[in-house]
């Protein structure tokens, strides 16, 4: 079981090309099935997830491939779908 605090802590990683991506700010949940639908990151350039211009990152729960204890390993096209 993994908590939502050490999610938050841990940096998310694209395999494509290797790009950090950040830390999760948030979770996308399916209410009815209570179940995980995506990780949201906040887009490059926001410090904190408030400043900036830019949309959150997206992260579909299906295209996680591996958790690490630093890190979240995911695989995205080039461009990660904003939020």
């Amino acid at each position: 079981m993994v908590k939502t605090s050490e999610l938050r802590i841990k940096e998310v990683v694209n395999l494509k090309d290797g790009r950090r991506l950040g830390a999760i700010s948030d979770l996308e949940l399916d209410l009815q099935s209570g179940r995980v639908v995506a990780l949201v990151l906040p887009a490059a350039g926001r410090w904190l997830g408030v400043f900036g211009r830019d949309h959150d990152i997206v992260v579909p729960w299906d295209r996680i491939r591996k958790f690490g204890q630093d890190v979240i390993l995911v695989e995205l096209e080039d461009e990660p779908s904003t939020a």
